[in-house]
């Protein structure tokens, strides 16, 4: 159930495909049209712990980051800031407990795992036994393809090539909350046409890729993280994301990386086979514009340091061609905060 401004958002529509409806209802919402822009006139924050002149360094030095795939419930008692960012097509989802402040961030990739996701984010922010007031915030996606071109496709086949990846992506989320028995009060929806800039050409790119949750009072500011600050386990947890596409007992569902009562990173062991170095080794050869149009759902505007990041995954198998040595004895790595608030490896 989707609450806009403290009341029920309701529609009245006949149309077979409502959540679309719904989702295009809540673009037009002044309330959120508002609150969205009040959001887009916040600076941007670059978290960082390097010690680089210029660059702005976190206010808060306890935070959690989450990449592609995965979520994290934080606690604000153990945790100052929690958020995601490098979405493109993507979605980051924020649920706060109004109540206790438990904080789950998400970053939805694909919509086949929503409803099971959604699930898993609010099984520690949600109480069985109250009636939570749930905070979301939506923040990524965009107008990869123009939504009136859809309005002009008639055949199947067409209409899905022209849907992109933001729009059907977007459309079950919102769907999703809208058909939930929970109490949903959407507070952000900066996505598609209200997370698109276009250049003199007419092409068009996200405004923001990412978000951070300040878990004191819960207000959201678009954030940008830099390697020293996507952490810990950058690269492992990286592999982890590609690596669980081929694995059946992650399909469908969220990467779980973090423990909300321990406040620590468990990364769970993931397997990579021969195959995998091999993919490595042939993707290594490939010019920066290959590997953009091979490994991205948007090429033309993923950030600076997309196929640094990518460059450094392949090294990385070919490195480590048995995922065991990565993996001692097929024990997960954990990661526990030290004083500083930095992420340190205890095992």
């Amino acid at each position: 159930m989707i609450f806009v401004d403290g009341a029920p958002f309701t529609l009245q529509s006949s149309s077979s495909n409502k959540g679309a409806d719904v989702l295009y209802a809540l673009m037009e919402c002044p309330y959120l049209v508002d609150a969205t822009n009040l959001f887009k006139g916040t600076p941007e924050i670059r978290v960082t712990v390097s010690e680089e002149s210029g660059v702005e360094r976190p206010t808060m030095s306890k935070w959690v980051y989450v990449f592609q795939k995965e979520y994290a419930t934080v606690d604000p008692a153990l945790v100052d800031f929690v958020g995601t960012d490098e979405a493109t097509t993507c979605v980051g989802i924020a649920i706060r407990n109004r109540k206790n402040g438990i904080t789950s961030v998400a970053h939805m990739d694909f919509p086949d795992i929503i409803q099971i996701a959604l699930s898993q984010m609010l099984s520690l922010v949600v109480d069985p036994t109250a009636d939570a007031e749930l905070d979301v915030h939506l923040v990524g996606g965009f107008e990869d393809v123009l939504l009136k071109e859809n309005n002009n496709i008639t055949r199947k086949g067409d209409r899905k090539k022209m849907e992109g990846y933001s729009l059907p992506l977007c459309n079950k989320i919102i769907g999703s909350l809208w058909t939930r028995p929970e109490k949903f009060h959407l507070q952000t929806l900066c996505i598609l046409q209200h997370n698109t800039r276009r250049d003199s050409e007419g092409n068009s790119y996200p405004i923001f890729n990412g978000f951070a949750v300040k878990t004191s009072d819960g207000s959201v500011f678009p954030a940008s993280f830099d390697s020293t600050s996507r952490c810990p386990d950058e690269i492992v947890r990286r592999i982890r994301l590609s690596s669980s596409y081929e694995d059946p007992s992650w399909e469908g569902r969220l990467l779980e990386t973090y423990e909300t009562q321990t406040d620590q990173f468990r990364i769970e062991p993931c397997r990579w086979t021969p195959w995998k170095q091999h993919m490595a080794l042939s993707l290594q050869r490939l010019s920066d514009s290959e590997i953009l149009q091979s490994c991205s759902t948007s090429p033309s505007v993923e950030g600076p340091d997309f196929v640094e990041n990518a460059r450094r995954q392949w090294a990385y198998l070919v490195e480590h061609p048995d995922w065991r040595e990565t993996f001692p004895k097929k024990k997960p790595r954990i990661f526990r905060r030290a004083a500083n608030g930095k992420w340190e490896r205890s095992n």
